[in-house]
């Protein structure tokens, strides 16, 4: 506890102020060539030396597997206590909506993020990395997460200072990652690690499988363990929130909980929480199965991420023919229609409807197939690793004056860390706009501007392969966020892609064309490991 208590007053007390800087040298016991030959493969290797100088457990002449066991004990000590400073804040929000609100996300966020540690911990010794390092990604986003919420609730001495250790757990935790980058991308040997490349760096990280083929879907034929109906007669739960709660918690991940929707308009806000796996919804169709609601940022205290009318935790999560929806109005801002971090998660032949923010797809990865995605702004979004085949993504007119012209970008997707496995790949989808946005395009096309993306956050990352791009695409085809932000750091990459709006020729310079021989990198198997969880049309149980 000496030493916990130790690193947590150095890391609070030497971090600079801007967030994600690294923090000033400071004087530590003497540091070993092996630990600075580790830490030279971090964003923060200043931080690392003094964290891994400083831990009592690590081993002499370690491994690189212990290297990163100690980064990531170290961080999950830390987050412990980052754990317990939002509990703190929360049991103290009076009558602070906004601090309540803030605070009861970073509670739900880092309970997540400490989960995922545990997982990848226990997945890194069976040499499972490339799980370890989705874990890990999602472990750090959360984190970023609960620091960005209370950026807007930072009413008070106690929750700056949350920030600031919550700050430079994110460090801790981007050095655990980046380590873990380097066991992936270059082995075993410390001497081959390096700080985390892209491929704006010319690295697309080694091929596993050369199978582009398409993959399986949700398994036909499931049984219903229980229906959800509008009547609530002959035995069926009158709420889908109902029938989750049935679920059972912390399954052995070898059966499904399977709930049938039947047809119907169910305005409700239906929340699967973390302990909830394998839970399916099936619908009786799209625009015959409809969930439904109307949260947005507009309303007081609310934020996008609680805004979802659907949102799911459990891993293993599976959803096929039903629409979900976010109604809200024209003021609203910000308006969630699904929000996902459900790890290994498989949604096929759904529809997603909102306005800006429509399908947040936060965290970890997921598989969408062919389904039906409308919306305006940074509709699709989120810090996933994310296939998209065989979509139809269409942009709808804003609802404010639509006539007098916009600038829309289709996705916004938010890597912060460069180790962070993750992005979205759209495969063999169709993006252009509903017939009602068509009509006002076609009207004055000079006004009406959208473009594939825009960078949320400064490792961007999204690809669009072999798809058919409408005519309401710009010629430039991305979008900036702010200035130059992220220009230098993200990676745009298009490749095999027909239709008007595919022309390459007056691309802005900061995107891609991706190289032939790097395009099997964007696999639904190299990817997100697709074929090792994604039921083939004839599975009936998960995948182990």
């Amino acid at each position: 506890m000496d030493y916990l208590f130790f690193l947590s007053l150095f890391l609070l007390l030497t971090l600079s102020a801007a967030h994600r800087k690294a923090p000033p040298v400071a004087a530590v016991k003497s540091v070993t060539q092996e630990i600075q030959q580790a830490c030279a493969a971090t964003r923060f290797p200043q931080q690392c030396q003094t964290s891994l100088s400083q831990y009592p457990k690590l081993p002499p002449n370690p491994s690189s597997l212990q290297f990163i066991q100690a980064a990531v004990a170290i961080y999950s000590e830390n987050l412990a206590t980052a754990q317990s400073m939002v509990k703190s804040l929360l049991d103290n929000a009076g009558g602070s909506r906004n601090l309540t609100m803030a605070a009861s996300t970073c509670v739900e966020v880092l309970d997540n993020s400490n989960h995922r540690t545990s997982l990848a911990s226990d997945a890194l010794p069976q040499g499972k990395i490339k799980d370890a390092r989705a874990w890990l990604g999602a472990a750090l986003a959360y984190q970023y997460d609960c620091w960005s919420g209370l950026k807007y609730a930072n009413e008070s001495a106690a929750v700056g200072k949350a920030m600031a250790f919550i700050d430079s757990l994110e460090s801790l935790s981007s050095n655990a990652l980046n380590m873990v980058f380097s066991l992936d991308a270059f082995g075993n040997d410390t001497a081959s690690w390096k700080p985390p490349v892209t491929e704006r760096d010319g690295f697309w990280g080694t091929i596993a499988s050369g199978d582009s083929g398409p993959v399986g879907g949700v398994p036909p034929n499931l049984k219903p363990d229980v229906t959800v109906c509008k009547n609530g007669a002959d035995g069926c739960y009158k709420t889908i929130q109902e029938a989750v709660n049935a679920a059972p918690d912390n399954g052995d991940g070898k059966k499904r909980f399977v709930i049938l929707i039947k047809e119907g308009v169910y305005k409700e806000t239906v929340r699967i929480p973390l302990a909830k796996r394998n839970v399916v919804f099936l619908g009786d169709g799209i625009g015959k199965t409809v969930i439904t609601g109307d949260a947005n940022v507009g309303l007081q205290a609310m934020t996008t991420y609680n805004s979802a009318t659907v949102a799911v935790l459990g891993d293993g999560f599976m959803a096929k023919d039903l629409t979900i929806e976010n109604t809200a109005g024209p003021d609203a801002h910000q308006a969630v229609a699904f929000r996902s971090d459900s790890d290994l998660s498989v949604i096929e032949n759904c529809e997603f409807l909102g306005n800006q923010d429509t399908l947040y797809a936060h965290s970890l990865r997921q598989f969408y197939k062919s389904c039906r995605i409308e919306g305006n702004v940074d509709f699709i979004f989120g810090n996933s690793a994310a296939v998209f085949q065989d979509c139809l993504v269409l942009v709808r007119p804003r609802q404010l004056h639509p006539e007098k012209g916009e600038n829309n970008a289709i996705t916004a997707h938010g890597r912060t860390d460069p180790s962070q496995p993750t992005g979205f790949v759209f495969q063999n989808c169709v993006i252009n706009g509903t017939e009602e946005y068509l009509a006002l395009y076609h009207s004055n096309p000079k006004v009406h501007k959208n473009y594939l993306g825009r960078p949320w956050k400064e490792y961007s990352r999204t690809i669009f392969v072999n798809s058919e791009l409408a005519v309401i695409l710009t010629p430039q085809g991305w979008m900036p966020w702010s200035g130059d932000f992220a220009l230098k750091t993200l990676y745009y990459g298009e490749f095999g892609n027909k239709g008007p709006g595919s022309d390459l020729s007056q691309r802005v310079s900061w995107s891609s064309k991706i190289p032939q021989d790097h395009i099997l990198a964007y696999s639904v198997q190299n990817f997100i490991q697709g074929n090792d969880w994604i039921p083939s049309s004839s599975s009936a149980t998960p995948s182990s």
